[in-house]
């Protein structure tokens, strides 16, 4: 069974920032069939707001290229924001209800300690390294 994922925003800057890490490797894996991609406009539009805010190494048509493809290669969700807060930070409650909503098995985040409570939805939090380790990708 492939895993089905929801990325946070902070793996797509650590990727855009640097091709040494494993964020970059985990962004160069999308669209691979190793793991599908699950994305929602919220989740679209808080990257695209970060990533072209941040210092980036990257000008902004290039960051617009890079999330035109996450969307067109991702499977994308409606969200009816029904049942929030129940993490520490609101603003990841979004990423949690998306995660629960297309029944991923995993959300990639460096942030780990704002999603917990993930697990009582059977969802695991991992970062980059964790993920790319456990599919054998590394």
């Amino acid at each position: 069974m492939i895993d089905r994922i929801v990325i946070d925003t902070n793996v797509l800057v650590s990727a855009l920032r640097s091709k040494r890490g494993t964020s970059y490797r985990l962004l160069t894996s999308i669209g691979s069939k190793r793991f599908e991609t699950v994305i929602s406009v919220p989740l679209v539009l808080e990257s695209e707001d970060v990533l072209l805010r941040e210092y980036m190494p990257l000008d902004a048509n290039a960051i617009t290229d890079i999330l035109d493809y996450i969307c067109l290669v991702s499977s994308k969700r409606k969200l009816h924001y029904l049942w929030r807060p129940v993490l520490k930070d609101p603003k990841d409650d979004h990423i949690l209800e998306l995660a629960i909503e297309a029944q991923c098995s995993t959300i990639i985040t460096f942030n780990k300690r704002d999603f917990e409570g993930s697990a009582q939805f059977g969802i695991a939090i991992e970062t980059p390294f964790e993920f790319l380790e456990r599919l054998g990708l590394l």
